[in-house]
């Protein structure tokens, strides 16, 4: 059996944006999270592994927040959702060319940084190559779906 599109909307909606599915779920726990992190990778970090797991390490880069709010991400319809604004990595400040970091994956998940359980991932296209002075940008078009 299948979720209904209903329930891929609102378990998205609940996950990124912190909207209560009535009666079901809600947001109330002692601490929810207000973000969640967005990192690079430059391969598949798989189902069972950490958000660390191929990771980017190119000077400078870290994992983004974005807010677990209405104004983080859009509301999910047909069982998607994308950011509200486009999600700004920092500006690479090695590799010096011809190296290149190439970012093939992005990944979600609950921590600023360490082994952290990744809740979404998917590939990045087109790839971005990263060196000195490239900043990487997953835009509003990346989204995240439910099936």
């Amino acid at each position: 059996m299948s979720k209904s599109n209903y329930l891929e909307n609102a378990i998205l909606n609940l996950i990124f944006r912190a909207v209560a599915i009535a009666n079901i779920a809600d947001n109330a726990a002692g601490s929810p999270l207000t973000n969640l992190y967005w990192a690079l990778h430059t391969a598949d970090p798989g189902e069972a592994a950490t958000q660390d797991a191929s990771e980017a390490t190119y000077g400078s880069y870290a994992r983004v927040a974005v807010a677990r709010t209405v104004g983080g991400m859009t509301a999910a319809s047909s069982g998607s959702t994308s950011p509200a604004a486009n999600v700004v990595f920092p500006a690479a400040t090695t590799p010096a060319l011809p190296t290149v970091v190439s970012i093939t994956f992005a990944s979600i998940g609950v921590a600023i940084s360490g082994a952290t359980n990744i809740l979404y991932k998917g590939p990045v296209t087109p790839n971005i190559n990263v060196s000195a002075g490239v900043q990487p940008i997953l835009t509003t078009a990346s989204t995240i779906t439910a099936d």
